[in-house]
C-alpha cells in the first residue's frame, strides 16, 4: 500500500484546517509534522503545540518527524499532544535503542531516520525495532530542495535487507518527492511518500495529491 504523507510544512497556516482537509480529499493518509529545533538542523518550525492544534482537526494519523538534538526530552509531550508516529534522527541520538523504546513506551509506532550522507548498515541493530524507515533523499532543514538521486540506492538496499532479515518495516521517503521522481523511489521500495511542495504548493492540494498518488500507483503496479 502506498501512502502519501503530507507535510504540513509547505502548507498556507493561515488556512491549515481547510489544506489538510484538501490533501485529504485527494488521497493523503498520513500528516507528516516536520519538527525542527534551529540546532540539529538550520530552521524552527513547530512543537507539541502544533500537533495539539491537528489532533482535532483530522482523523489521520499524524507523523511527526524529530529533527531536533535532544529528543528523549520531548518525545512525551508530542505523545500526548497526539502523535501517531514519531521518527528520530539516528545521527541525533546518542543511545538509538534507549531512544526507540521511549517512543513505543509511549503509545508510539517508533521510526528513525537517516540522513543522505549516513549508510544504511548503521541501522542493522535496530530494524527489528522500528515500524518504518526515513530515508532523508535532501539534506534536512528547509522544504522545497532537490531530490538527491543517490538516494535510490539507499532504499533498493533497505528493501533487499528488510527481505532478508523477514522484517515488515515500512520505508517512507522525505525530500524532493514530486512528479518527476516518485516514481523512482516506489520503485526501489518505498511505500510511505513525504511530498510537501508537490502537494500544496499552487493552492490546488487536492488535485496534486491525487496526481502524485495517481503516478506512484502506476509505478508500483510495474515492480
Amino acid at each position: 500500500m502506498i501512502d502519501l504523507c503530507f507535510s504540513i510544512l509547505a502548507s498556507d497556516f493561515a488556512h491549515l484546517a481547510d489544506e489538510v482537509a484538501a490533501a485529504e480529499r485527494g488521497g493523503g493518509t498520513i500528516v507528516h509534522v516536520d519538527v525542527m529545533d534551529g540546532h540539529f538542523v538550520p530552521n524552527i518550525t513547530f512543537g507539541p503545540p502544533m500537533v495539539k492544534a491537528l489532533r482535532p482537526i483530522t482523523r489521520l494519523p499524524l507523523d511527526c518527524h524529530l529533527m531536533i538534538e535532544d529528543p528523549d526530552a520531548f518525545i512525551p509531550a508530542f505523545a500526548e499532544a497526539g502523535a501517531n508516529l514519531i521518527s528520530v534522527q539516528q545521527e541525533a541520538c546518542r543511545h538509538l535503542h534507549r531512544t526507540l523504546q521511549h517512543i513505543v513506551e509511549h503509545n508510539c509506532l517508533p521510526g528513525v531516520v537517516i540522513n543522505p550522507a549516513t549508510p544504511v548498515d548503521t541501522l542493522i541493530e535496530i530494524l527489528p525495532m522500528v515500524h518504518y524507515v526515513l530515508v532523508m533523499s535532501v539534506n534536512p532543514g528547509f522544504g522545497g530542495q532537490q531530490f538527491l538521486p543517490f538516494t535510490v540506492d539507499k532504499i533498493a538496499y533497505l528493501a533487499e535487507l528488510r527481505e532478508a532479515m523477514g522484517l515488515n518495516f515500512r520505508i517512507e521517503v522525505d525530500g524532493g518527492i514530486a512528479h518527476d521522481t516518485v516514481a523512482s523511489v516506489v520503485k526501489a521500495g518505498a511505500e510511505m511518500l513525504v511530498a510537501g511542495s508537490a502537494v500544496f504548493d499552487g493552492g490546488h492540494a487536492e488535485h496534486n495529491a491525487a496526481e502524485l498518488l495517481r503516478i506512484a500507483r502506476a509505478a508500483a503496479a510495474e515492480v
